[in-house]
């Protein structure tokens, strides 16, 4: 048997790579579109001049333009095909922290679609329940306690000390330089005794039995990233799970009561046990349903061509169908308290 993968220490393959070897049967060009969705937000207007790669659209450079995943209908419809393979991979729960029923005030940071902000709301009703984001791109029904607003979390934070009871997070990878600094301004803004907690994703695919060779398409996903980070400058890691950055930085920032989940989600139909092929058949959908937008933004910091991207896709698409290659990724969720009681 192959000797397992070990994810993040290998190198990017160049694109022709991909390009020398035979095209997978199946996989044709996809473009669906650009269309951006509509919000009520009030914002001004600098926010909606979003950058458009290979016809596909960004935050704008007024954000967070190291970020490499789009905010237009494609990319957010993907979202929340995740969302809901993250609930399975949950048991539908959508917190770990054990929170009170009587919760008043919530903050979901990096809300995308707002997916996760309104089934929280819906689930305490009587929670303010504020998801913020980079892009306008949230629906503009939402449960009365849920609400949108435009912030950029890297910034100071407007929200006043002591007056928050939860902060959730999750998906943040390639987004965040200084999780300790971050992880600060969220013990400044929680009541004593409120939580944090993140779930991030480890950025490299892998396998345990050696179906995944470093030059598969899948294992090559996180090194694209991370080498496209590094080109953009950006010090943000790809690695937060390997490295325990989480659970490192919550300490560094003061939080108490740390407490951690390591789950395995399966990327594909391969698994045998009905649960786990169908968190993988929901992980395969989501990615499938827009690979090309993922990753055409580092890869084209790092010269690929649209052409390049679109067949370098097309065997992430042949892999993630195929049941012999048992590829997952790792997701890791930390949750921590503030103190009761600051320290003196």
């Amino acid at each position: 048997m192959p000797s397992p993968l070990v994810p993040g220490e290998g190198e990017l393959q160049l694109p022709q790579h991909w390009t020398e070897q035979p095209r997978p049967e199946g996989d044709a060009d996809s473009a669906n579109g650009d269309d951006v969705s509509s919000s009520t937000a009030s914002i001004s207007s600098s926010i909606l001049h979003y950058r458009s790669i290979n016809g596909r659209t960004y935050h704008s450079d007024r954000g967070n333009n190291h970020y490499w995943g789009p905010n237009d209908d494609r990319q957010n419809e993907a979202l929340d095909i995740m969302h809901h393979a993250f609930l399975l991979l949950h048991d539908d729960k959508l917190h770990l922290a054990p929170l009170l029923d009587n919760i008043q005030k919530v903050i979901d940071i990096g809300t995308g679609t707002g997916i996760w902000a309104i089934d929280f709301g819906d689930t305490y009703p009587n929670a303010e329940v504020i998801g913020t984001d980079l892009s306008p791109i949230q629906p503009g029904w939402v449960p009365p306690n849920v609400r949108f607003q435009i912030d950029d979390f890297r910034q100071t934070w407007l929200f006043e000390e002591n007056s928050i009871d939860y902060v959730h997070m999750r998906w943040l990878i390639g987004c965040v330089e200084d999780w300790t600094a971050l992880f600060r301004e969220i013990f400044r803004v929680l009541k004593p005794g409120g939580w944090i907690e993140t779930s991030e994703a480890n950025g490299f695919y892998e396998s345990d039995d050696g179906t995944l060779s470093e030059k598969s398409a899948m294992a090559q996903w996180g090194y694209l990233f991370r080498e496209g980070a590094k080109k953009m400058g950006s010090k943000a890691s790809y690695s937060v799970v390997r490295d325990k950055i989480q659970r490192k930085s919550l300490e560094e920032a003061g939080f108490v009561n740390i407490q951690e989940k390591m789950f395995k989600m399966p990327c594909g139909e391969w698994p045998e046990d009905p649960k786990q092929a169908e968190i993988g058949t929901f992980v395969k959908a989501g990615l499938e349903n827009d690979i090309e937008g993922m990753i055409s933004y580092s890869a084209s910091k790092l010269g690929w061509t649209p052409s390049e991207v679109i067949v370098y896709a097309a065997h992430v698409h042949k892999e993630l169908r195929d049941k012999s290659l048992h590829s997952f990724c790792r997701i890791n969720v930390a949750w921590a308290q503030k103190p009761i009681v600051a320290d003196e």
